[in-house]
């Protein structure tokens, strides 16, 4: 099973390579074709895309995560 995600926040432009396995957070340069521009497209008009995530929330610090608070 892949353990990569394409990851945004709203508000932001930026898109974001989570690999889960290796640890690592990296920009992604805008996608020019295929169904992940199709996803930048669609996420650019305020829709929000998620697949096969269970959980996605934004926290205001790292601490904040690793004592169990969020912006729910």
């Amino acid at each position: 099973m892949a353990r990569v995600v394409v990851i945004s926040i709203e508000g932001e432009d930026d898109l974001w390579v989570a690999d889960l396995d290796s640890r690592t957070v990296q920009p992604l340069a805008a996608p020019k074709s295929g169904g992940l521009q199709t996803v930048a497209d669609l996420r650019a008009t305020g829709a929000v895309v998620t697949k096969g995530v269970n959980v996605a929330v934004v926290v205001k610090s790292t601490e904040a995560a690793l004592s169990g608070h969020y912006d729910g």
